[in-house]
């Protein structure tokens, strides 16, 4: 499986948190699908020039939040999309979520409309339409 991840050193966000974005991105987007194995820590850390370390981290990262699962001597794969989460816990995870974005949207001068069209512009690029995106 090839996966592009691209790291930028000057974004002040952990390089290993960019890889756990992403990676949950292509999730959300269905460019990564339950099953999908992930590439090894150090063929991922070869492929982005980064210590291996900063790989497991992200892997740890992502098995802890159930984007992946770590089969000894198989590798990481994708876990199925289904939530361990009750749909009201997940409903108030991503509530605050949009409110934290919102607060910075303000502090931003962006106005509801700004937020609406980089909402919908957003759910079409992770490929949702009206029907699929419900909960």
């Amino acid at each position: 499986m090839d996966m592009i991840i691209r790291l930028e050193s000057a974004s002040g966000r952990p390089l290993y948190q960019q890889i756990v974005d992403q990676v949950k991105h292509m999730v959300a987007a269905g460019t990564l699908r339950s099953e999908d194995r992930l590439p090894t820590v150090r063929e991922l850390a070869a492929d982005l020039i980064v210590n291996p370390n900063t790989i497991a981290h992200a892997y740890q990262q992502l098995e802890r939040e159930k984007v992946i699962e770590t089969r000894r001597g198989l590798g990481s794969f994708i876990c199925n999309s289904g939530s361990p989460l009750s749909k009201a816990v997940r409903i108030a995870m991503v509530a605050d979520l949009i409110d934290r974005a919102l607060v910075e949207a303000h502090h931003l001068g962006i106005e509801a409309d700004g937020v609406r069209a980089i909402l919908e512009d957003r759910l079409v690029q992770l490929g949702r339409s009206e029907e699929k995106s419900h909960v």
